[in-house]
């Protein structure tokens, strides 16, 4: 039996062609592919007026903003409990300690009047993290972080594509990131991007993410080194190669059709299983969204018989995520009242949703969650 998967990569001639013109050019380091992948990123994302950064992987896009917004030892980041591990692992990174915020019932984005009881002495930021097709209350956020100085550190890892209130994510946050790890909307096999708004933060970036080297990006760019340079501050091996660049650009090229075919394919889960008593499913049309991944509610009690049910008919599902809280890395850390994010997070399914979602493939998801509930 054939099984659908959670996840599927949408690698085409395109990307097959990028990759042997990249590997041919003999450029394996951060080169000029670079340098096109950030300018067709910031006119994609109607960012033109901000600074876009290449770097290795969401994750090192997350790290590098924290040290930029000045986080370090001591210092304490609000950020969901309901959140990827690598944003969790980055506030390690620079010797601070994430405090854990709930969601929202609704969105299961961070609940900022839950964040408002937790600012302290020493929080020093805040990182809202759009999920799945759902999208933070941006303004409320921006609103809150200037009420009490915070820095804002927007993970936009599932939302590229998308527009809040008519905006382009990654065109109005004072920092935001992208992933395009294997599994993303659109990959770079791996990598990471973060946009930022002064000259300033853009030189230490391109410092930082090249071990320290003040190498000018230009130099690169043209597929040159320059030989002698300066280093003068702490930098990490977080550059793009020339090869992830390339792949991304034969994805971004096709990203707005990308984006068509799976907002169609959730629309299309939303009206099949709508009414299903004992099945929640996301609360938006998904207009204006670029969907990541689809998920369904369910309760604790009967979330292992349904993955089991989808596992025997061939339906791959996952879990977006086990929260923060329940790592033995994070008993100690300082968290709010969760009870949205304990409920969530035993309920959560993620279910298969591709790029140009084969119809049989749909029809196998969508009849596979129906006869659970049909029994």
């Amino acid at each position: 039996m054939n099984t659908v998967p959670v996840f599927k990569p949408l690698i085409e001639s395109e990307e097959i062609a990028a990759s042997t013109e990249s590997l041919r050019m003999g450029w394996l380091g951060m080169g000029s592919y670079v340098g096109e992948f950030e300018r067709a990123l910031a006119k994609f994302c109607e960012a033109e007026d901000h600074h876009v950064v290449a770097v290795s992987t969401g994750h090192a896009a997350l790290h590098l903003a924290l040290l930029l917004a000045g986080v370090g030892p001591g210092d304490e980041v609000i950020t969901p409990a309901f959140n990827n591990i690598a944003d969790l692992q980055a506030i390690l990174a620079t010797g601070a300690q994430p405090v854990f915020c709930d969601i929202k019932d609704d969105s299961l984005c961070v609940d900022v009047d839950r964040a408002e009881e937790l600012v302290g002495p020493r929080t020093r930021a805040v990182i809202p993290m759009d999920y799945a097709t759902m999208l933070c209350d941006h303004d409320t956020v921006a609103a809150f972080a200037e009420r009490h100085g915070l820095r804002v550190i927007h993970d936009a890892a599932h939302s590229l594509g998308s527009r809040y209130r008519g905006r382009m994510i990654g065109s109005f946050s004072e920092m935001c990131m992208f992933s395009f790890d294997p599994v993303k909307i659109i990959t770079c096999i791996d990598g990471g991007v973060l946009i930022v708004r002064t000259e300033q933060q853009l030189r230490n970036l391109h410092e930082m993410r090249l071990i320290g080297m003040g190498q000018p990006p230009k130099t690169m760019y043209r597929n040159e080194r320059a030989w002698t340079y300066d280093v003068n501050q702490l930098g990490f091996r977080y550059h793009m190669a020339n090869l992830h660049a390339a792949i991304g650009l034969a994805q971004l090229a096709k990203l707005p059709d990308i984006i068509k075919t799976r907002r169609a394919t959730c629309q299309r889960y939303n009206e099949r299983f709508a009414g299903i008593a004992g099945l929640g499913v996301p609360a938006t049309d998904f207009e204006g969204v670029a969907p990541f991944l689809y998920y369904v509610r369910v309760s604790s009690d009967r979330r292992d018989a349904l993955r089991e049910h989808l596992r025997e008919r061939g339906v791959d599902t996952g879990i977006h995520w086990q929260p923060g809280h329940w790592f033995s890395l994070f008993q100690e850390t300082r968290r709010g009242d969760l009870s949205v994010t304990e409920r969530v997070g035993h309920e959560i399914v993620t279910l298969p949703l591709h790029s140009f979602m084969h119809e049989h493939d749909e029809e196998s998801v969508v009849n596979a969650v129906l006869s659970f509930f049909d029994r």
